[in-house]
């Protein structure tokens, strides 16, 4: 089987100026554009995605109480805490022996839309 001929770009004018001013605006915003893509791949996961919303609903949980709402053992619950942790999108405060966690303000501006399409979902099958 012969391999396909992939043809090159062919162009009749290269608007260097767009080219150049582009190339800039993406290399000025390298580092948002890595947050959102490290942000997006640790939301992908569906139980760390629960955990954010449950987050961004109650303010702030502890692991005990995230884990006894998902039914899910407090290690499995930890691991996902230190990665979204590690991501940048939640942060900790220690009170007494209790961690609580909290969402970043960063991941709630990134999650918003994502929140709402979940509450639209949860009216919608209610009614």
């Amino acid at each position: 089987m012969e391999q396909e001929k992939q043809s090159p770009c062919i162009r009749v004018y290269a608007n260097k100026k767009q080219i150049s001013s582009f190339r800039r605006k993406i290399e000025d915003l390298t580092d948002p554009i890595q947050f959102l893509s490290s942000a997006l791949s640790l939301v992908g996961n569906e139980a760390r995605l629960k955990i954010l919303f449950l987050l961004k609903e109650e303010g702030e949980l502890c692991p005990c109480d995230i884990s006894d709402i998902l039914t899910m053992t407090v290690p499995s619950i930890s691991q996902h805490l230190r990665k979204l942790k590690e991501g940048g999108l939640i942060t900790a405060k220690k009170s007494g022996q209790t961690i609580f966690y909290t969402l970043t303000p960063e991941a709630q501006k990134l999650l918003q839309p994502h929140f709402e399409l979940l509450t639209y979902a949860t009216i919608n099958t209610t009614t």
